[in-house]
């Protein structure tokens, strides 16, 4: 999946001000575009709403990302899609440079001051020319790689999203340090939306790969745009010593972090293209679509919500672990169902979504599915490593994960993208979710043992999903794809909610967010945002 892992804190303790500077303010008095005191006040609620906003704009991303897929989906040919995921694959590694960890420096720093965000912004600009100028140069490789010469022209073009990226790093780091959701969630929709628009005009002419090419282009310039619009914050020219060696340390080793995790998430993308090509790739990368935005989407509110909530819970180690299995017993119980659902319902998905063309990525899709019961309980298992400072711990399982991952794509490929798919089911089910529970649980409040009891806890909730839903779509399977659709997964749907109503544990975890929920949306308005 696409969600960069955790922010490490940089301690237990609130970085020191540089001089002169009051915690949650700048240098420059009154900076409005910086300074974070005002929201100390109501902190939490803060967070929260920020969380339910985020969740929103996640449901609406998610229309359009399921609007483009279904759109181009029939106007494209697998071999269009192989091309830029191939290309795709080495962009997502180079865009971990252009930003250099500097987001995150600029979000976590309570004391930062007008110098050294601008000092930032001028070293992430250059970043981003730079990037943009390795990825021209390496374009002529990537096409002798994946032997093909079409490759070149794509690789310069989508290099140019570095630079315009690189332009508004420190403008969406402010954003989200002041915890402007709703301007976030509004760049972010727009850009999605033009890009859309953008992509189905170009296949709709014939333009076939150059599409994609155009839907990712015109977005990152939308989302350039309007980021500098709505953070309304301007650089000043680059000084030196302006404190930004710590920033600069710090997004270093973040840098060295999200490197291994990004190159080893596009490690499948990668041999498929080298070994089978564009068309292998083009099935499997829609397979991983169907599955990963979703999940993407899914722990996004989450991360917002709990990250600073139990960041503040580590001198209270009982409710720090009380807080953190509630919400990891929620994330177990609302996946789970969506887990089994797919995988019974996995070839009406893909039909009824990308049409009958498609047909091969049905049995990538249904073992990828098997993916959705361990990947966002191993995510979400390393807020036990961030919010704690568990600085060695994050290192080895910075190293540790994405070396079995690679392993995993590795150990599929002699059997193509099925054997792929496969292997990152099995694997990463049996071997690489106990790694990462024995990594995270061997000190703390919270244990593998408690880790593992959420994850067996929930397993008949998958079972009775699946086996309901296979059930109702086989009883309609000579019915269209979409009909299969709607009775497997009201079926599924009807069978979750008697499953969690029935057992006591999950039945509390289920009055819990209906509570929550109530709560927030019985605040007015103002209030709530």
């Amino acid at each position: 999946m696409d969600v960069d892992p955790p922010i490490p804190p940089t301690g237990t303790a609130p970085p020191t001000p540089p001089k002169g500077a009051s915690p949650g303010l700048t240098s420059v008095a009154g900076d409005r575009h910086i300074r974070t005191d005002h929201l100390l006040k109501n902190l939490e609620q803060h967070a929260i709403s920020g969380g339910f906003i985020t969740a929103a704009a996640q449901v609406i991303k998610f229309g359009l990302n399921l609007g483009s897929m279904v759109v181009l989906a029939r106007l494209l040919s697998p071999g269009d899609f192989g091309l830029v995921a191939m290309t795709g694959a080495l962009m997502s590694v180079l865009r971990v440079f252009r930003e250099g960890g500097l987001s995150t420096a600029t979000i976590q720093k309570e004391g930062i001051t007008q110098a050294q965000v601008s000092a930032l912004f001028w070293i992430n600009l250059v970043f981003g020319a730079v990037i943009s100028l390795i990825g021209v140069a390496l374009s002529p490789l990537v096409a002798w790689f994946y032997r093909d010469d079409r490759l070149i022209a794509i690789t310069i073009y989508l290099s140019l999203s570095f630079l315009l990226g690189g332009s508004a790093v420190q403008h969406l780091a402010l954003l989200n340090r002041q915890m402007r959701f709703q301007a976030i969630a509004v760049v972010e929709i727009c850009s999605m939306a033009v890009g859309f628009l953008a992509g189905t005009v170009c296949a709709l002419l014939g333009w076939g790969y150059w599409s994609l090419v155009g839907m990712q282009l015109s977005s990152s310039v939308v989302e350039m745009v309007l980021t500098w619009v709505a953070s309304g914050w301007r650089p000043d020219f680059p000084r030196r010593r302006v404190g930004t060696k710590s920033l600069l340390h710090f997004g270093a080793s973040m840098t060295f972090y999200v490197f291994l995790k990004r190159l080893a998430a596009g490690a499948d993308v990668i041999l498929l293209g080298r070994f089978y090509g564009a068309d292998t790739v083009g099935f499997y990368s829609r397979g991983q679509v169907l599955l990963y935005r979703p999940m993407d989407q899914f722990i996004t509110p989450f991360d917002t919500v709990f990250l600073p909530v139990l960041s503040r819970l580590q001198s209270q180690p009982e409710r720090y672990k009380e807080v953190f299995l509630r919400v990891y017993g929620i994330i177990a119980m609302l996946s789970f169902p969506f887990a089994g659902l797919l995988l019974a319902l996995s070839e009406p998905v893909v039909l009824a979504l990308l049409g009958p063309k498609w047909a091969s990525v049905v049995p990538i899709f249904a073992w990828l599915t098997i993916a959705s019961l361990y990947i966002p309980l191993g995510y979400a298992s390393m807020w036990l490593l961030t919010t704690q400072g568990r600085s060695r711990d994050l290192l080895i399982a910075g190293v540790a994960i994405p070396l079995l991952t690679i392993l995993t794509a590795a150990a599929g490929i002699p059997y193509g993208a099925v054997g792929v798919a496969v292997a990152s089911a099995i694997i990463g089910l049996l071997v690489r979710l106990p790694v990462q529970y024995h990594i995270v649980g061997r000190s703390g409040p919270v244990s593998a043992k408690d880790l593992y009891g959420v994850f067996l806890k929930h397993l008949p909730l998958y079972a009775a999903v699946t086996g309901a839903t296979w059930l109702a779509r086989h009883a309609v399977l000579s019915y269209a794809p979409l009909i299969q659709l709607v009775v497997g997964g009201l079926a599924g749907g009807l069978v979750a909610v008697a499953v969690v109503a029935a057992m006591p544990g999950l039945r509390q975890q289920a009055m819990f967010l209906l509570e929550r929920l109530g709560r927030f949306f019985q605040k007015p308005a103002a209030e709530a945002v």
